[in-house]
């Protein structure tokens, strides 16, 4: 699985110019899930964001997990983070997870967020959506 993760102030999802997911204060997260991921893939990396420490303490260092500052993730499935371009100009997209493993990895993925406490919004998997982030620092990891 391959995740980015930007730390922002606010961030919503449109699907068909309806608002899906927004969130405030939090991570906005673009999920993408290969080939060879699994479940327990999905519940590591939940865990791994859930306790990354990226958001600012009073000082403004980045000491605190979203989940420390209240704040939520906006979670949206991405399969172009496994685009590959080495064979020419126009991305190949085959080490992606097919489209039914890569919706169940990212479900297991938002419901294992959800079990570590945190708030989650999500986009609509296989849709296209259109979305605005105001981005916070800026802070963008990618995992």
């Amino acid at each position: 699985m391959r995740l980015v993760v930007q730390r922002v102030k606010t961030a919503s999802v449109k699907v068909k110019k309806n608002v899906v997911g927004k969130i405030d204060v939090g991570l906005f997260v673009l999920v993408g899930v290969g080939k060879d991921d699994s479940e327990k893939d999905a519940q590591i990396l939940a865990e791994k964001l859930v306790k990354l420490r990226i958001m600012a303490d009073s000082q403004e260092k980045m000491n605190l997990s979203v989940k420390d500052v209240g704040g939520k993730v906006l979670a949206v499935s991405q399969f172009t983070l496994y685009a590959d371009t080495t064979g020419g100009n126009r991305p190949s997209f085959i080490k992606a997870a097919e489209p039914d493993k890569a919706e169940k990895i990212y479900n297991r993925f938002i419901e294992s967020l959800k079990e570590f406490g945190v708030d989650v919004e999500t986009g609509r998997f296989g849709e296209y959506m259109e979305i605005e982030a105001r981005l916070d620092g800026p802070v963008t990891i990618i995992i």
